[in-house]
């Protein structure tokens, strides 16, 4: 039997340039906090591959990875 492993989108902060990109590509992933003003990845369940890795292809900084978690 084999485990899959569980993927979670990150964001680089210090590369981030505040685009809005992901925002637009994939808004049910990413989101503004209000309160910092940063760009964020929600907390879900599971994640859209495809809506993913199109914000990662758009990303101009270049600064959204996958994150393999258990």
């Amino acid at each position: 039997m084999v485990t899959r492993m569980a993927k979670t989108p990150s964001i680089d902060m210090g590369r981030c340039t505040d685009c809005d990109s992901c925002l637009t590509i994939c808004p049910a992933v990413f989101h503004r906090n209000a309160e910092t003003g940063w760009i964020e990845v929600r907390d879900i369940p599971e994640y859209p591959d495809e809506g993913v890795e199109e914000a990662m292809v758009m990303c101009p900084a270049d600064c959204i990875t996958w994150e393999e978690s258990s």
